[in-house]
């Protein structure tokens, strides 16, 4: 997040996802916590380091079960991100967030985005 911004990455792979647009992060791995893997995460596939948040509407489970989607809002610290894994970046408004072709499973937290991003 960037003051009422959100960072949208466009996936590059596996080419049925590819182009569709999700929220930057990834897998917990086994000892992680979810904040330090958000960090891992963002360090990998952004190239910058942040400062975890509050978490982000409910779970979601999704894959037949297989995972579990979580989202959280978090301030970039240092660095600028870079597009290492996905095919494009782009920091988005509240009024922007449907101007991008989201993944199913990160629909579903725009509208709590849009309450937090635009309570007074």
């Amino acid at each position: 997040m960037a003051g009422d911004k959100v960072l949208a990455a466009a996936r590059s792979y596996p080419p049925e996802l590819a182009g569709l647009w999700e929220f930057p992060g990834g897998k917990v791995e086994p000892g992680e916590t979810e904040a330090e893997a958000l960090r891992r995460e963002c360090r990998e596939e952004l190239g910058v380091e942040i400062e975890v948040g509050e978490r982000v509407g409910d779970d979601l489970v999704t894959g037949d079960g297989k995972f579990l989607v979580r989202i959280y809002l978090a301030e970039v610290r240092s660095g600028e991100p870079r597009a290492v894994e996905h095919s494009r970046l782009r920091w988005l408004t509240v009024a922007e967030f449907d101007d991008v072709a989201w993944l199913p499973g990160n629909r579903q937290f725009l509208d709590s985005l849009r309450e937090l991003l635009t309570e007074p």
